[in-house]
Order: C-alpha cells, then structure tokens, then sequence
C-alpha cells in the first residue's frame, strides 16, 4: 500500500502540473486536443466533446496536445484559437501554467499539512514522548518511560518549551553516553522522576530508545499559511541550493540524481513510518519538477519559453522545422535519460540485489 501512495503521489502532481497547462489553454479559448499521462502506447483513453484524455504506457510525465501540427485535423490554420496565432504573451502563460500549478499546488500541500498536524504549543513546557523504540535502545524502557509522558527537566533543569526544549533533551541525551542523568517526567499530571544511562551509539553519541514530539495544537488558518510560508520558503532555498550544486560540482554530485523507481521508492518508506510526511514530499517533489521544468532546455517548458523569448527579440519566430527538431532531439534524449534511471534505480532497489546475490 505504501508504495501505492507514493505512486499515487507523483501522478497526482503530473496531473496537477498538465492541468495547468490545459486549462490556462482553455481558459483562454485556445484549442486543446489532448491530454495525456505518460508517453508512447495509449494504455486507455477517453474522447470528450474537443479533447482525448488518455493515459500512456511509459508514466515518465504528460503533455496537454494542441492541433495546430495536427495533419488531421479540420480547424482552419489561421483560425485565432490556435496557440501559434495567439500573441506572445498568451502562449507564454498557457507554457508556464505547468509550473505555476506545481508551485501553487506544493504551498497548498504545505498548508493541509500543518492544518492536520498542527503548530507547536508554546504553552505546554517538556518534550513529549510519542513513542518509546526498544529497537533502537532498551535503556526508557527498562526505566518505565511510557509513551505519553513529557519530559519537563534534565538534572533539575527545565527544558522550556517548542523545538528548543527537543534540542536541549536530545544534547543532554547525546552527550551523557554511559553517565546517570535524571529525568523528571508529567504522567498525567503526576511528576516522576527517572535516572537514566544512556548507551552508546554507533555515531558515538548516547540514546535511550525513544521518540521526541513538541506539543501540537490546531493553528488558525492565518497560522497555517504563515507556516506554510516558512516551510515553503526553506524547501525552495534547498530545492534551489540542490539544483546550484548540481549544475557546479556535476562530476560529484550527478549520481544523486534520481528518477521515478528511486522517487517511488523514498515516498513508500516515507509513507510506511510516517504517512502526514507524504504531505511534505509531495510539496518537495512538486517544487522539483516545477524548477526542471523551468530550466531552458528542450522538450521542457522553460524551452519552449526560450523559444518565445527569442520570437519576440526578432519580431517572428524561428522557423517550425527547426523548433520541431530541436524539441524532437530534447524529447529523446529526456526519454533516454528517463529509461536509464529507471533501470539504475530498479536495480539499486533492495529486493532486487537480493535477487543477485
């Protein structure tokens, strides 16, 4: 199921981003024939009143088709509604409105995240303990540290309150490896209080085996937007510092590129320990694409943008045939791009080293 979700997740942002597309087409009265999820063999397909919905074999992205190259069909070719007889500026919003969608829509994610799992509670001081982890340490759980206590001080120190009490617990934590320390607990409304040693782990700092949370309460909507700015802001400053290093350092970092095998594979774990994070993995994965789809190359919109940049320069555009094979060449060598990812990241998947060892 959870790499259902993950697949569910990146097709919805393919949809989200050829919606954009379609309708700032259709919005504007312009022709739109087709609108595809995925490339090569129509798998299934649909013909509404103007337009072929379908989707395709090869689930590497979408396009929205427009019947201005179409040889069959009947408009007449200097009828205004065509894209290539709208000026400039409409053919660069409907070129746009892909990214636009995916921009649009990652804020929104961000927003129904934080309205679901809410805001940190400044008034409720301690850290909360969502779970304890024998797994990773029986140390909280041979003390009797039960999920749902909160720890209030560290050796008679209070922690305060928010993401500053978790820094706090967890530095005194890490760097009490095999020394006693006293936690005083809130068990429902009781104090208890608890010594602890806490191991040592492999990267050297101490553990006790347990999950830390601050207090959540429901924001008001003027709360989730202004935290989902925050967050927003934070992932596309990543986002962009990521694609910066790429384009630098590309000897070094190109390896980390991954594809929809390895982007399906990161969601479905994320969706089987934590599936609220899904939210913010779609926001994540929605500003990427939104940021390569921007980029000036062929086959992508931000090409087809450099394409318009140029017509206006000149005063007429450069001519189809040109335009045509460049944006043909780009296609092919994205596909190629595309299937050899795939390839990489199927065969870096777990199960399928086992397979060959």
């Amino acid at each position: 199921m959870s790499i259902l979700a993950a697949i569910a997740v990146l097709a919805v942002l393919i949809i989200v981003h050829e919606l954009g597309h379609f309708l700032a087409a259709r919005l504007q009265g312009i022709y739109a024939n087709r609108f595809s999820i995925g490339f090569g063999p129509v798998v299934w397909k649909y013909q509404g009143s103007q337009t072929e919905y379908a989707l395709r074999a090869l689930p590497l992205g979408g396009f929205v088709g427009f019947p201005d190259d179409d040889p069959d069909s009947d408009i007449p070719p200097n009828d205004p509604n065509l894209l290539r007889n709208r000026p400039i500026l409409d053919r660069a919003i409907v070129i746009s409105a892909g990214v636009i969608a995916n921009l649009v829509f990652a804020y929104l994610i961000l927003v129904i995240q934080i309205s679901m799992v809410g805001v940190p509670d400044l008034s409720q001081p301690g850290v909360l303990v969502p779970q304890v982890v024998p797994e990773s340490s029986l140390v909280a759980t041979e003390a009797g540290i039960k999920a749902g206590d909160v720890i209030v001080a560290v050796d008679g120190q209070d922690l305060g309150a928010g993401p500053a009490a978790i820094k706090s617990l967890q530095k005194n934590i890490q760097n009490a490896s095999q020394k006693s320390i006293k936690l005083t607990i809130n068990r429902s409304d009781k104090i208890l209080s608890v010594q602890v040693t806490p191991e040592l782990g492999k990267d050297g700092n101490g553990k006790i085996g347990i999950g830390l949370q601050v207090h959540k309460r429901s924001p008001n909507l003027a709360e989730a937007f202004g935290n989902a700015a925050e967050e927003y802001q934070h992932i596309i400053v990543l986002t962009a510092g990521g694609f910066w290093q790429l384009i630098s350092n590309f000897g070094e970092t190109a390896g980390q590129v991954a594809g929809p095998v390895k982007i399906v594979d990161i969601g479905a774990q994320i969706a089987s320990s934590d599936p609220l994070s899904l939210f913010q993995f779609a926001a994540l994965i929605s500003i990427n694409l939104a940021i390569i789809n921007i980029l000036p190359l062929p086959a992508l919109d931000g090409g087809q943008l450099a394409f318009l940049l140029v017509e206006a320069v000149r005063g007429k555009p450069l001519p189809m045939e040109f335009q045509q094979n460049v944006m043909q060449t780009g296609l092919v060598v994205l596909l190629g791009l595309g299937i050899f990812l795939i390839v990489r990241d199927t065969a870096n998947l777990d199960w399928v080293q086992k397979l060959f060892q």
